[in-house]
């Protein structure tokens, strides 16, 4: 059962909100497994070091990814003030989104069914 009121508790979710900068990249065209390859090798790191192993990454995901923290290092800079020097990535993660279902023909007049993968990938900063 509801607990209160419902302006009752959308006030007291909407006072738990979240200040951390943070961004967001919907329906990325890229499995959450391998965008979670790159975001490992970046988690807890500062911004600097996280941007240089971006940079020279050979996978896929960590171009995306780079733009994404671009994103939200001037998040934090233009919303919230923050300093870039002293920002580190406290949250990287990636959520699986819906599968695109594709057919390939394939012998004797068959179809083989493709899954194309998307994901929501989401980074947030803080600051030391």
């Amino acid at each position: 059962m509801a607990k209160g009121h419902r302006s009752k508790i959308k006030r007291e979710r909407n006072a738990q909100k979240d200040n951390r900068p943070s961004a967001k990249l919907s329906y990325a065209r890229i499995s959450a497994q391998k965008a979670c390859f790159v975001l490992d090798a970046i988690r807890g790191k500062d911004v600097k070091s996280a941007i240089g192993i971006l940079t020279y990454n050979p996978r896929y995901a960590s171009s995306v990814i780079l733009k994404l923290l671009n994103s939200a290092i001037a998040n934090a800079e233009n919303n919230n003030g923050m300093n870039p020097e002293k920002l580190f990535i406290e949250e990287c993660f990636a959520n699986q989104g819906p599968t695109m279902k594709r057919m390939h023909p394939r012998a004797q007049g068959r179809a083989y069914g493709i899954l194309k993968r998307v994901s929501h990938i989401t980074i947030v900063l803080n600051e030391r």
